[in-house]
């Protein structure tokens, strides 16, 4: 049986393999990406929550992305960088899946730890 730490290693994987994906075979249409990245970001971080033992309702697993990432700010060189020349095919396609995967990783990561600690002061 995993371990909390690997189910939730998986969660955050998992969840930034399917965005890198997303970005990546949406690079070619501007600012299609972002709504199903959300979903899957807020997906995961539910998941972490609940591994942690705490429920949280959609609506407030969106409202923790919007302060845990830097997804506006961080997709902005993207998308800027998309709408020049990726249109071009091969051209930024990888530097947008990555950009997805290390931003779904990082707030991944953030909420664990934001959940760890929010489990260990309800423990105390």
């Amino acid at each position: 049986m995993a371990s909390t730490n690997q189910k939730i290693r998986g969660f955050i994987h998992e969840a930034s393999v399917a965005c890198a994906g997303i970005d990546g075979g949406s690079a070619q249409a501007p600012e299609s990406g972002p709504t199903p990245i959300v979903a899957i970001q807020t997906a995961m971080i539910m998941a972490i929550a609940s591994e942690h033992g705490i429920e949280i309702a959609n609506a407030a697993a969106a409202d923790l992305l919007l302060t845990f990432s830097a997804t506006v700010a961080g997709r902005q060189a993207p998308v800027s960088r998309q709408a020049l020349v990726g249109w071009l095919p091969g051209i930024d396609i990888n530097d947008n899946d990555s950009m997805a995967a290390a931003l779904t990783e990082a707030i991944g990561w953030t909420a664990n730890s934001y959940f760890d600690q929010a489990e260990a002061q309800t423990k105390a």
